[in-house]
């Protein structure tokens, strides 16, 4: 049986600040990039993840492969290009507040072509996974839609947004791209503040029920210590909604709180089966609300700790069952 869990996007190296009385000194090398964190995240929790994308022969690139390999993910389809850089983000504190600089343009993870792939990358992929700041760049937006467009309706398809305005250079296309991916995707993990940018002073519920009618099943809302709003649509054409609330912990880093969320989700529906639209529709209420609980502890066990950091499966478990919201996943 297909089990694999297939990631697709941007890899880099985040610098994060060392900071001394509100100005940045220095910087700790962080491996980062939107769906890498979630293949990392589905390692820690103990499911086959393969990761595809490209990365420099660099000094960062091998560092980053790596640190892939040394997670337990499947790099058979991590490419490497000797003519691209790494991609590099550096977020400094400058009067208190983070600003972001980011390298990209050129970089190895966006330039994918369809034809670097081997065909053999997807054969064993259950659900796939994509999403961030690689549908901005380079050929791999282009790349990961034919991909997206191949494994509809072969694999669960999980899509994840992560904008990052900042870096939107054509709102126009990207937006239209956006529509593209919604259409195609089964899961769709979206922030709330996403939705912000996506519909201005639209409520989260109605932007959700829109993604819905675009084509999604699932649709899950994540507003940081407000919680999750999740809607799906059922075989009869009538929308179920869960809401389940962030667990307190106290927050050291928020930097990839919604990647371990999704990587909680897609391990949770995973493990009950859930690696076709069909399964999803028909897989009791009482099964994704205990998937939910599990990814927003996943979530919550990130921000306890600096940089994207998501948990062991142990851990989740315990933190599960010292909160006294015992969900087995």
């Amino acid at each position: 049986m297909k089990n694999l869990i297939t990631c697709i996007g941007e890899i880099l190296i985040d610098f994060l600040p060392i900071d001394s009385t509100g100005t940045t000194m220095g910087f700790h090398m962080h491996p980062g990039g939107a769906p890498f964190n979630v293949a990392v995240g589905l390692a820690h929790l103990g499911h086959p993840v393969a990761f595809v994308s490209k990365v420099s022969s660099d000094y960062f690139g091998r560092y980053l492969l790596a640190y892939a390999q040394a997670q337990g993910i499947d790099t058979r389809c991590l490419l490497t290009s000797a003519a691209a850089p790494s991609t590099l983000a550096f977020v400094a504190i400058e009067s208190g507040e983070p600003v972001f600089t980011f390298y990209g343009e050129g970089a190895a993870d966006a330039l994918l072509h369809l034809d670097d792939i081997p065909p053999a990358c997807f054969a064993d992929t259950s659900i796939l996974h994509f999403g961030g700041i690689s549908l901005l760049r380079g050929t791999t937006p282009a790349t990961v839609l034919s991909v997206v467009e191949q494994l509809q309706g072969q694999a669960l398809v999980s899509f994840d947004p992560n904008m990052r305005p900042r870096l939107i250079r054509d709102e126009q296309s990207y937006r239209a791209l956006l529509q593209r991916f919604f259409g195609l995707s089964d899961v769709i993990k979206i922030s709330a503040a996403d939705c912000a940018w996506l519909a201005p002073d639209q409520p989260v519920e109605r932007v959700a029920t829109e993604l819905l009618a675009q084509g999604a099943a699932f649709v899950a809302v994540t507003h940081g210590s407000a919680g999750v709003l999740a809607l799906r649509i059922t075989p009869a054409g009538q929308i179920e909604r869960w809401h389940v609330p962030a667990y307190p912990v106290e927050i050291r880093d928020t930097v990839g709180a919604g990647d371990a969320f999704s990587a909680g989700l897609l391990a949770a529906l995973a493990k009950r089966g859930v690696v076709s639209r069909a399964t999803l529709v028909s897989l009791a209420p009482a099964e994704i609300e205990a998937a939910l609980h599990f990814a927003s502890a996943v979530a919550a066990l990130t921000c306890t700790r600096v940089g994207a950091n998501p948990p062991m499966y142990v851990d989740v478990m315990q933190f599960l069952q010292a909160a006294a919201h015992h969900h087995d996943p």
